[in-house]
């Protein structure tokens, strides 16, 4: 019992970089969190390439400590850096994920045609601009969206310099700093180009 007990605290050791970065990702990211047996494949896989990582610093400094000694290499020191890789590794995967830069070389390369974005919702938005919102009940409300949900039905629109559309017709929402939007009551999403404001002026010359 004893020896499966050690067992598994050296299992959970081994792949403890690989839910650190697992757990960073998914908090810096829209990705919707996967099944238990998927979340330790990914910490498996994370994990690899941190002791890769790992492997290639503590042969480096062995390498150094032959001409100049600074510290001994023991377990500590494994595990420290492992967290550190893992903490590294998560921002990293984090960043490309929110940012398509990776996915759009491999598209330039012909890989893939996919971004790095958790759907086409969360890609639509990841150029900000103003937005109407077309309401379930034929109200339209325009605006700037401070902050949208990651699914079509689930979670709100923060829309910041509300207002409603009538027509071709602008009217503000005065006195309102934000308005809250349930995503259920929304039947889609134009964005655009330029603002109201911009039109407005245009016709006005």
């Amino acid at each position: 019992m004893e020896n499966a007990s050690k067992d598994i605290i050296a299992v959970l050791q081994y792949l403890l970089p690989g839910f650190v970065s697992a757990w960073i990702f998914y908090a810096l990211t829209s990705y919707p969190k996967p099944s238990q047996f998927e979340r330790i494949v990914q910490a498996l896989i994370f994990t690899i390439f941190v002791q890769a990582i790992v492997f290639v610093a503590k042969t480096t400094f062995l390498f150094i400590g032959h001409y100049y000694q600074l510290a001994i290499w023991d377990e500590s020191s494994s595990l420290m850096w492992s967290i550190v890789c893992a903490i590294l590794f998560g921002f990293l995967f984090s960043y490309f994920a929110n940012n398509d830069k990776a996915h759009k070389v491999f598209r330039y390369l012909g890989i893939t045609r996919k971004s790095s974005y958790a759907s086409e919702w969360f890609s639509a938005f990841s150029n900000v601009t103003y937005v109407v919102l077309h309401l379930r009940d034929e109200r339209r409300l325009y605006g700037w969206p401070t902050e949208w949900p990651s699914e079509p039905r689930n979670g709100h629109f923060l829309i910041t310099a509300a207002a409603w559309l009538v027509g071709d017709k602008e009217r503000p929402i005065t006195g309102v700093e934000n308005i809250l939007i349930d995503a259920k009551d929304v039947k889609w999403v134009e964005f655009m180009t330029k603002t109201w404001e911009q039109q407005n002026e245009q016709k006005s010359i």
